[in-house]
């Protein structure tokens, strides 16, 4: 009686193929939709979690905080609280740091030959390469050496190098910053696109002294980077680190913090609830157009039971019982919701690497979508089947064969 079933219900289908079409169209589109959607948010998330991973999960990082002047409290990191005895104190007195790195950035034009480039010229010590996961992909990093003698040397982005040197060989080039001669050592390996959107190729490293004393003409710190031997202790020595520089900054207990302490352990937990947030709601309105779809299909079995009232009747009057008429629309119900689920499943796909290919998006095709997008065409299909079949199955079979 089952296969009866199917059978009479694909036959009923193939017979309106164009009504069939359009009908699935809605479901098709849903589908679609959701795991293109799905994809692009899951894309995002991982990109994001991936660049802020590229950083280091054991990465700390310790800014100045935010000054107030006449009671209005400045830009965050915009104080002068930190200083490199700091960063010193960090490495030496704090358990569990590997290594530390203070810096100090601001933006500068750079000049080479008939070639200028404004970026970010940041000062820092040898340390920042391991603690950053930076790789120098030519020459050299800076050294204690350049440190102590506050030589100008530089290491140069790959955006940099681009834009001031095109194909040629930068190592052993000159370039000059607000008028300072300095000459290139190195090249750093690509890192691409930081979670941000910023490019963290176009970027220059110079010795952390050279830029305090030569550049900026300053004795404070901007950023202090901590690299933490693990990341299973690494809110621990986040404690700490607050403790000893509240200990030295000589803060009381009824005062704030004047410095602010953040791990990527925690930042990457943010990022990947914001992204999922995002991911989540952007699967709900792509299911908006699958309740579309299942209105369609209900509509369309409306019209369907209308006009089969005549063969409902007489298969009725010849012996058909209440669950073979329900089960007959059910299942065609059912079958527009598979066909329009496949469908949908093979769009969705290629949209989700349409769309990757054409904006540079990532995507991520999950397995987990395909099945939630393909369980919600069925049973959409099976409940918005399920009032016209109901109406179908309820028929009395004498006003059924009376109809006009």
């Amino acid at each position: 009686m089952f296969r009866e079933s199917v059978s009479i219900a694909l036959n009923a289908l193939v017979g309106n193929k164009m009504r069939s079409i359009l009908t699935m169209l809605g479901i098709i589109i849903g589908v679609g939709a959701v795991i293109a959607m799905v994809s692009i948010g899951m894309g995002v998330r991982d990109q994001v979690s991936n660049s802020i991973a590229g950083l280091g999960s054991n990465l700390i990082m310790v800014s100045p905080g935010a000054p107030s002047s006449s009671g209005v409290r400045q830009a965050a990191g915009s104080g002068i609280t930190l200083s490199l005895k700091d960063a010193q104190a960090i490495a030496n007195e704090v358990d569990g740091v590997n290594k530390v790195a203070p810096s100090v950035s601001k933006q500068y034009q750079l000049v080479a030959g008939n070639q200028n480039w404004m970026t970010a010229v940041m000062g820092t010590t040898p340390d920042y390469l391991d603690v950053r996961n930076m790789v120098v992909q030519a020459g050299s990093f800076i050294t204690d050496k350049d440190l102590e003698t506050r030589e100008r040397v530089a290491v140069i982005g790959p955006t940099v190098s681009s834009n001031l040197f095109g194909d040629a060989n930068p190592i052993g080039q000159s370039i000059r910053i607000n008028n300072t001669p300095f000459r290139i050592v190195g090249v750093l390996e690509s890192k691409g696109q930081s979670a941000g959107g910023g490019d963290q190729d176009d970027t220059v490293v110079i010795p952390l002294t050279t830029a305090q004393e030569r550049l900026m003409g300053i004795t404070y710190i901007q950023l202090i980077n901590i690299q933490a031997e693990n990341t299973e202790i690494v809110n621990q020595v986040q404690e700490d680190v607050t403790t000893l520089l509240r200990s030295r900054h000589r803060l009381g207990t009824d005062k704030a913090d004047d410095f602010t302490v953040r791990n990527m352990v925690s930042i990457m937990e943010t990022a990947e609830e914001a992204t999922g947030s995002i991911t989540l709601l952007l699967g709900f309105i792509a299911g908006i157009s699958l309740l579309v779809g299942g209105i369609g299909i209900m509509n369309i079995m409306l019209v369907s039971v209308t006009e089969r009232t005549r063969e409902i009747g007489i298969r009725k009057a010849l012996g058909a019982r209440y669950r073979n008429i329900l089960m007959q629309f059910l299942i065609e119900a059912v079958v527009i919701g598979v066909a329009g689920g496949l469908a949908g499943i093979a769009l969705g796909i290629g949209a989700a690497y349409g769309i990757s290919a054409i904006a540079g998006w990532s995507t991520v095709i999950s397995s987990a979508s395909i099945i939630m997008a393909f369980g919600f065409s069925i049973g959409i299909g099976l409940f918005f089947g399920i009032y016209p079949a109901r109406k179908a199955a309820l028929l009395d079979p004498i006003d059924a064969l009376r109809y006009e």
